[in-house]
């Protein structure tokens, strides 16, 4: 009976996969500073409050723990304008999602966020 020989490096047939995710990857680190950079000037603009301002609000309006930040542009009809999105976990366990001013501090909207359900939770 003919055996075939094994592959020395199985790995191999990742490499490729591997080497585009890693090219893919620095496509976004990339990206990661533009926006830094953006929010950056921003504030030096005086286009957005510092984020230490914002979170001071939303923690006297929505007590509760900060679990995640985002600095947008927001494209609505004809205006342009920052907004920070906060994500707060309420005493409870209930998460808020909150849309936020970047100029002012305003809070613009919130709405509970759905919690993450893993599959075959009821």
């Amino acid at each position: 009976m003919h055996r075939m020989a094994q592959p020395l490096f199985p790995w191999r047939w990742l490499a490729l996969p591997l080497s585009l995710a890693l090219l893919a990857g620095s496509g976004v680190a990339h990206a990661d500073e533009e926006d830094h950079e953006r929010a950056r000037k921003a504030l030096q603009a005086g286009e957005v409050l510092p984020l230490k301002t914002i979170l001071e609000r939303v923690e006297r309006a929505y007590p509760g723990q900060v679990m995640d930040v985002e600095l947008e542009r927001d494209h609505e009809g004809r205006s342009e304008r920052w907004i920070y999105k906060v994500k707060v976990l309420r005493s409870g366990g209930a998460l808020v999602r909150l849309k936020v001013d970047a100029r002012d501090g305003t809070v613009l909207g919130s709405k509970p966020s759905r919690p993450h359900r893993e599959p075959g939770d009821r």
